[in-house]
């Protein structure tokens, strides 16, 4: 049941806009995610939602209501920034508790509600210590407890794992997705880390530069990105992104280093003439060395560099004059080395071609 709608809201500062005819919206009890560069336009949703920010233009609705120009106070829902905002000369304990006791809630409620919360967090033994006693992870979690504490119906996080650590930063994921199974709580999680959408996410909309460009599950993002800027900013390493045209005679397209056709894009190139400049997008993990009978086309490269990652290796190819990145095991990576020259086979039917001027996809 959908719970939350943005419809055409636009946004401007000075000459400046930040959102530019937005529209999205989020079922009830969904993990969303708002995925996108620096200054897309996540944190000026995320306001315009809770209503920190006004818009020139739209609506926002949350359960049927209308929430366009209401006020703050007495909106069913809660925001995560990305400080962590604490008060320093306040304990724990009075952190979780200070929006409660503003909003006159009795003091036995207010004392049940954070031993709950800090037990939910497992903070529960840091309650009467200072913030600045805290570790950073620790310190995220008061934040997340001070929302929580509220029982907010939606809950904002603005990029609430910024400032942590990569380890911190993978065990506070895990922890957002297990206090989402278990209190069924509809979040918004703004970011502009691919990693966090895809994991966390159950769908995402791809903003860009106040504008959604496109929304769907993880699948459907990295499966059939609308654009090149899809593409290249869902999955990693990223897409393998290459300078192509439209090759005359046959639904095909000719890269620097080949002649590729029988794709699903082939049947929709009948639109575009012959030389046309186009994107030829293959993942690096469609990429693999070619047997004695391939399933696909395949070109000739030289390797460039190999990055080892653990149990995967990127390898750095170079073929006519492009570099192109390709995903292996890494006992398979092992046999190959810098200088080598091999042959390469693509998974065609994963394969993308978008028009070069405009980044649309071509299927």
């Amino acid at each position: 049941m959908q719970q939350l709608a943005l419809d055409g809201v636009s946004k401007s500062y000075g000459e400046v806009a930040a959102l530019d005819g937005i529209s999205f919206t989020v079922d009830d009890g969904e993990f969303f995610a708002l995925l996108g560069p620096s200054a897309a336009g996540k944190t000026t949703t995320l306001r315009v939602i809770c209503g920190l920010e006004r818009p020139e233009a739209g609506r926002v609705t949350f359960e049927q209501a209308d929430l366009t120009y209401a006020p703050v106070q007495g909106r069913p829902m809660a925001m995560i920034f990305q400080t962590f905002a604490l008060y320093p000369h306040m304990s724990v304990r009075n952190n979780l508790s200070y929006a409660l006791r503003t909003e006159g809630v009795g003091r036995a409620e207010v004392r049940r509600r954070v031993d709950e919360v800090g037990e939910m967090l497992r903070i529960g033994h840091t309650l009467e210590r200072l913030p600045s006693t805290l570790s950073g992870g620790e310190q995220q979690r008061v934040a997340i407890g001070r929302a929580l504490v509220r029982r907010p119906r939606l809950l904002l996080l603005d990029e609430p794992l910024t400032n942590l650590d990569a380890k911190l930063r993978h065990d506070t994921r895990a922890e957002f997705k297990r206090l989402h199974r278990e209190l069924g709580t509809t979040m918004i999680y703004a970011t502009p880390d691919q990693l966090e959408a895809l994991t966390m996410g159950q769908r995402i909309a791809v903003i860009r530069d106040g504008r959604i460009v496109q929304s769907g599950t993880p699948d459907e993002l990295y499966d059939r990105p609308d654009d090149d800027f899809v593409a290249g900013l869902v999955g990693a390493p990223t897409i393998n992104l290459l300078p192509a045209q439209r090759a005359g005679g046959a639904n095909a397209v000719a890269l620097p280093f080949a002649e590729i056709t029988g794709g699903p894009w082939a049947a929709a190139l009948d639109a575009f003439a012959g030389g046309t400049k186009l994107l030829f997008g293959v993942r690096p993990h469609d990429l693999k060395p070619a047997t004695e009978m391939p399933g696909g086309p395949c070109f000739e490269a030289t390797v460039h560099l190999t990055e080892p990652l653990g149990d995967v290796t990127v390898l750095d190819l170079v073929a006519g004059g492009q570099q192109v990145k390709m995903v292996l095991p890494e006992e398979q990576a092992v046999h190959y080395a810098v200088g080598q020259s091999l042959s390469v086979e693509m998974a065609l039917e994963n394969t993308h071609v978008f028009a070069r001027d405009t980044g649309t996809a071509i299927r």
